[in-house]
């Protein structure tokens, strides 16, 4: 499935309308819903999340991790290890405007995991990454 048809998928999962403001626990329940279509059962978790935020992946020996340019603490202030250009945190909790729009969530998850991971994120990766991440990087 297409990133768009993802974004529109979140979009009918979650109840979609001019006022409806979307949020990280709206994000990870539409995520979670697609993943459980391929894997019946499918429920997030921060403990995997943090397995993938942590990751040395392999594929660039600059940004090997997700953790490279956002610091190890999601909830701390990160910087992009090639520009050096500051990156808010990623927590919601310290970061209100984290993870309230599909269309942002989707084009970052594209562009920093074909960087990062080597590939596309799948569903279940991007549920997981943020339920940790909205946990405040706590397991």
């Amino acid at each position: 499935m297409t990133a768009k048809k993802i974004g529109v998928a979140i979009l009918f999962i979650v109840g979609a309308g001019g006022a409806y403001a979307e949020n990280p626990s709206s994000l990870i329940a539409g995520y979670s819903a697609e993943a459980a279509r391929a894997t019946p059962g499918f429920a997030p978790s921060a403990e995997r999340g943090q397995g993938f935020f942590t990751r040395k992946w392999g594929v660039s020996q600059t940004m090997p991790s997700c953790a490279t340019c956002h610091s190890d603490q999601p909830a701390a202030e990160g910087k992009h290890v090639v520009t050096s250009k500051r990156i808010a945190p990623l927590s919601p909790a310290v970061n209100p405007q984290r993870f309230t729009s599909s269309a942002k969530v989707e084009k970052w998850f594209r562009r920093n995991c074909q960087e990062v991971v080597g590939r596309e994120c799948s569903t279940a990766e991007k549920a997981d990454f943020i339920q940790f991440v909205s946990k405040g990087g706590r397991v």
